[in-house]
This record gives C-alpha cells, structure tokens and sequence, in this order.
C-alpha cells in the first residue's frame, strides 16, 4: 500500500489492508507490494510498478454541501477494502490508495473496486461521494478531522485552512535508488505543466464559476510549501533543501514537502501530485499511464547520458498558472519551445509522441491513444463540470454527472 503522502497536511500512512484484492488480467507481481529497500526494476521484465492514491469529496445529498461524514463512511466500508482506505485533513474528505503493480488492468480493476465500495459505503451513511477537486457548493466549512498533528498545523499556519477540501490525485512510479530519483524529478519538470492541464476537475468554487479550470490549484497553494521542483544537483542537495525549509519554519517536517513532484519519504518512488483527483477511471487510467511513461523515458534518457532541460522557475511557475487557468481547453506555456503559448491540445499531443517508446514498452499505447481521443471528444473535467452546468444553470447537474462518473463506470458522457 502507497504511503498517504496526501494533498492535505497529514502524513498518516495508509494501514496493509487484511488481504490483497485479487487483480484478474494482471502480470506477474502487480498486487504485490513495494517495500522500502525493494528495487522497483527488478520485476523480472524490467517494467516500471505505478499505483494511485485518490481524494474524495463527501456531500449532503440534498444540498449539495461538503458534509463532515467521514467517520459514518468510515463505518460503512467493506472489511476488505478498510486497509485501503482512510481520513484525509477534512471531515468531509476520505482517500482510497492502491497496491502499486505493473498493468493497467488491474489497476482499473483495483481502483473500480475502490471507488464502488466507498461510494457505496457513503450512501450507506446518507451521503455521496465526489471526485472533484473542491466543493462546488457554498456552505459551512467542514471541521478538520481530530489529529493532533492537524492542530499542530492549524497553529502554525492559520487561516490557510478553510476550504470545503482539497482533493488530488497522486501517481506513484517505481525508481532504482533516490539519486536515480532526483534526476527523474529534473527530467520531469517541463512536462508536469501539462499533466496538470489534463486533470483540471474544480471550476465551480462556493456556488459560481471561478474563471478557473482548476481552482482547488489556487487554494492549495495557499500552504507556503507548494511550489514546482526546483532544479536538483542531487540527493544530498534535495536533503539539504528539505532541512532549510524546515528550519526556516515553513515545513514541520518532511511530509509537509508539496512540491510538485517528490520523492517518496515511505517507498522507492517518485510521487506526481499535481493534479486534481479525476471524475472518471478513464482519467485516472490515462494520466497513470502518461506519468509511468514519463518516468521511463527520463530513466532510458538519464542512462543514455542526456540531461534534463534546467527551465526557469518563474517560467515553469507561469505553466503551471496557465495550466490551472485554462485546463486543456485554452493554452499552455511551450517549455520545449522558449515559453511561447501554444494549444494546449498540441503540446499534450506532441508530448505523447515524445513518449510513444515508453507506452509501448509496457504495453500501454493502445489504452492511452483511445483514453486521449476520448478526453480530447469530451473535454478535461473542468469543460464537463461547465457543460453539466450549462443544461440549466443549475450546480446539482454538475453534482449528478460528477457523482456519476465517480462510481467507476469510466463514462464521460
């Protein structure tokens, strides 16, 4: 089970669940678990593991507002799916996390699993549960759940903290060794913007649109240590950046570290946590594959000799301003090309060719070029969320299709 290096503060770790659930159509080891030491490689065809961690959102039925019901879902919850689910920062928010494997298939099945039983469970207890990126509805904020780390934060940070939750969406991607590890950060940094682009799932904030494909990127940036990767020299230097940040007071320690993307302080891989949590397992399922295959080829890049492009922060920075503002639907910073703006279609599609070695390899090409014709027929789910809305002007539309898609039946429609 992946560490729940999660979107809001906390840094629990998600409990081994009782027993794996049993992938059908999987490789060789895809249920099996990571391990701290375990070399993420050494699969015997020398594929890279990827797992998903996924916010949700909990809302009253009848008025759509964040409900604080995480602990009567909690009690709702099938004994064995309880390992691979638990609280997030907010009472109105709960995450599901999956064994980290090697094939697509099993991962759908892993996270349908998921996703069906706790939205079972929130029924159950007299809610619904949501993938978006924050409430869509105006009401009163949920209180943070009973932590004592969280009270911690709240002291530290102040009135960072209101919000109905933040809600993303974290892949993790198997690495040989922590130096290895840096490199790929480096590597991935001019493409991160994009993937950010593709999961944009929150324009509606507190009962209107923000203007924003991506509003739950606005409110989370509020905490002080959310920013893209800097550019590394190496592990010793990402260790020295950790301390000064939390010497500086702007971290309590390493799990507040909300860079784009990180290295796992729990398992041998590199976390992207960008985006927000998809509405549909189609979404996850593409974005899992594109970030596995943009690792891979960082690590046949890096053996190879050739060295990650050093981007600018403030350029990187304004990708991925850009990339919340305008989902895929709008433009997007050029980073390959000297930070013009382009479609951001055409770059997300010139990146996929780029990849297209990758995809391969692991045998996943087919899968991504029907998931990306599909989104790219239907809209990111901020443009879904607005087509919802434009049927009758009316958030309970966009609530009905969100709760929809989030069940795990990979319709976009």
């Amino acid at each position: 089970m992946l560490a729940a290096d999660a979107e809001s503060p906390g840094t629990g770790e998600l409990a081994e669940p009782p027993g794996t659930v049993e992938l059908p159509g999987a490789r060789s080891g895809t249920a099996d678990r990571l391990t701290a030491g375990d070399d993420p490689l050494s699969t015997g065809n020398d594929l890279l593991t990827v797992g998903v961690e996924e916010e949700f959102l909990l809302v009253d039925p009848a008025t759509g507002e964040a409900a604080p019901a995480v602990e009567a879902v909690l009690a709702e919850v099938p004994d064995e799916l309880r390992g691979q689910v638990q609280r997030e920062f907010q009472t109105s928010q709960i995450e599901i996390g999956t064994p980290p494997g090697l094939d697509l298939a099993a991962l759908r099945h892993s996270l349908g699993l998921l996703r069906t039983g706790l939205a079972d469970a929130a029924e159950a207890a007299g809610v619904r549960l949501v993938a978006v990126g924050t409430g869509p509805v105006a009401g009163p904020m949920p209180p943070v759940v009973d932590n004592p780390r969280f009270d911690q934060m709240i002291e530290r940070y102040g009135l960072v903290v209101p919000s109905p939750g933040v809600n993303g969406m974290h892949i993790h991607v198997g690495v040989p060794d922590p130096e290895i590890g840096v490199q790929v950060l480096n590597h991935l940094r001019p493409a991160l913007p994009l993937l950010h682009a593709a999961t944009a799932n929150s324009p509606f904030y507190a009962g209107r649109d923000t203007g924003y494909a991506s509003w739950r990127s606005v409110l989370w940036e509020r905490w002080p240590s959310v920013a893209p990767t800097p550019w590394l020299e190496s592990h010793a230097h990402y260790e020295r950046l950790v301390e000064e940040l939390i010497d500086t007071g702007m971290m309590l320690d390493e799990g507040m570290l909300y860079w784009y993307a990180r290295l796992s302080a729990n398992y041998p891989t590199v976390e992207i946590r960008i985006g927000d949590v998809c509405p549909s397992l189609d979404d996850t399922i593409l974005i899992a594959a594109l970030v596995r295959a943009l690792v891979d080829t960082a690590l046949t890049d890096i053996a190879a000799g050739r060295a990650g492009v050093p981007v600018p922060h403030h350029l990187l920075a304004a990708a991925h301003w850009r990339a919340a503002h305008d989902g895929l639907e709008g433009l997007a910073v050029d980073l390959a090309g000297g930070g013009g703006l382009r479609p951001a279609w055409q770059l997300l599609r010139r990146l996929v060719s780029r990849l297209r070695p990758a995809l391969e390899r692991h045998g996943d090409l087919a899968v991504v070029t029907a998931l990306l014709s599909r989104l790219q027929a239907h809209g990111t789910g901020a443009a879904r969320q607005r087509a919802a809305y434009a049927r009758r002007q009316d958030l309970a539309d966009v609530l009905e299709d969100l709760m929809r898609q989030t069940r795990g039946t990979g319709d976009h429609g």
